[in-house]
């Protein structure tokens, strides 16, 4: 099993390129299921979740192929792939695919739009809270599907095919947004999402649906408006730039001090993150290839945040603001609001000689003069990259274990990072 090995001290300085969206390319490449043309989708990351879905994806019968390189790209750069589902030839997405990547449980929507049958077993993914799918479900069953879970696995039918209808989410969820806006494209008349996510990401999946010849409106508000089709056709698209990685590469300049430009990075992304890290003393300003970010050596102060669903603070920079304020100076109060379980890291940056305390959802941060490196655990996605960060700043040697995680997420952070100057270094086991 793989681990990273970072020596701390150095500032960051360079080019880091920004990646396009896992959690935009994810969804995109399962829309590819809702027709039988070519999807070809541009900036698609080469992550670990991108090539597992892929393999979910052919199950289903869909034809996959990574076009030959176009200017400008580059391992550091994303690809381009196609999806064809030209036949679909299974409608069950069987648990030992499903069960390591929650996101694939999304299949269902697309599915049972088109085929109006799909058998798709319960999902996994990190562990970082129960996310149930209770929301999914409400959603379709208003479509029309009939649906029971058996054996692990839902299975839901719609013989007459979807009809729209008005789907009410009791709390924003950005996987079911995604779910019921797929599978809303091939319905019958007109679905009205109520309480929809607001995301990039969801938007991002809305310009492509309509790329293809879905009806939508309102993606990027509260409500939106969906009125279906007969089919969609295919279309190409590119993914956008991963708001979470570039809040990443943000984090880290802050906490190491340096000058970076985060090349394709998109400041309207994440507004409040970028507000957040100016208060705290990072100068970020726009330019026309992406964001620069730079530290002078004044140091950093701490600052409160509470994790919001977007236009807020997006709960998958919360493990990363955390490690980038055991070194402020001051008292820093961070509650988390969208999932129970997302402070597992916290037990690890204690090994750092991070000082934190928790009480309920919410973590207090006391800033030290120093952490030292030390063997540390990556317990999820997220939670693996705020030990990098703390790491880049630690005096000495540490050791990340357990980075399968982190290359669910981030395109070649040891290769990104190490041309900006950190030492850091893969050691394959």
């Amino acid at each position: 099993m793989d681990k990273i090995r970072i020596v701390g001290g150095n500032p960051l300085n360079g080019i880091i390129p920004i990646s396009g969206a896992k959690n935009a390319a994810l969804p995109l490449m399962i829309a590819s299921l809702l027709t039988d043309e070519t999807l070809t989708l541009e900036n698609v990351p080469r992550l670990a979740d991108v090539r597992q879905l892929t393999n979910i994806l052919v199950n289903h019968g869909v034809d996959y192929g990574v076009n030959g390189k176009r200017q400008g790209e580059g391992l550091l750069t994303g690809q381009t792939v196609s999806l064809t589902a030209r036949s679909i030839t299974d409608t069950t997405a069987p648990y030992e695919l499903v069960s390591t990547m929650r996101a694939s449980f999304w299949v269902i929507g697309p599915l049972l739009a088109r085929m109006h049958a799909a058998r798709v077993s319960l999902p996994g993914g990190c562990a970082i809270g129960t996310r149930p799918v209770d929301l999914f479900l409400m959603g379709l069953e208003k479509l029309g599907a009939n649906i029971d879970v058996e054996g692990g696995y839902v299975v839901a039918k719609a013989p007459g095919g979807l009809v729209g209808n008005r789907v009410v989410f009791p709390k924003v969820s950005v996987g079911a947004t995604h779910v019921i806006m797929m599978a809303a494209t091939l319905a019958k008349g007109e679905t009205v999402i109520e309480n929809a996510a607001r995301e990039p990401e969801v938007v991002d999946l809305a310009r492509c649906l309509s790329a293809m010849g879905a009806r939508i409106t309102g993606a990027g508000t509260s409500t939106i408006v969906i009125e279906g089709v007969d089919r969609l056709r295919g279309a190409r698209h590119r993914v956008v730039a991963d708001r979470i990685e570039t809040g990443t590469y943000a984090m880290a300049v802050a906490m190491t001090g340096g000058d970076v430009l985060l090349e394709g990075a998109e400041a309207s992304l994440l507004e409040a993150p970028i507000e957040v890290l100016r208060q705290v003393g990072t100068e970020i300003d726009e330019t026309n290839s992406g964001l620069r970010v730079r530290r002078n050596g004044a140091g950093i102060v701490a600052a409160d945040i509470v994790t919001d669903p977007f236009p807020g603070f997006p709960t998958d920079l919360q493990a990363q603001f955390m490690a980038l304020m055991t070194r402020a100076r001051g008292t820093a109060r961070i509650t988390e609001t969208i999932f129970e379980n997302r402070f597992m890291h916290v037990a690890e940056l204690a090994r750092f000689g991070a000082h934190i305390s928790l009480e309920g959802q919410v973590a207090t941060v006391e800033g030290v003069e120093r952490l030292k490196g030390a063997p540390v655990m990556a317990t999820d996605l997220r939670a693996s990259v705020s030990l990098v960060i703390a790491g880049l700043a630690a005096e000495g040697e540490t050791v990340i274990n357990r980075v399968y995680h982190l290359d669910r997420g981030f395109e070649r952070l040891e290769d990104k990072i190490g041309r900006c100057g950190a030492v850091i270094e893969r050691i394959s086991g």
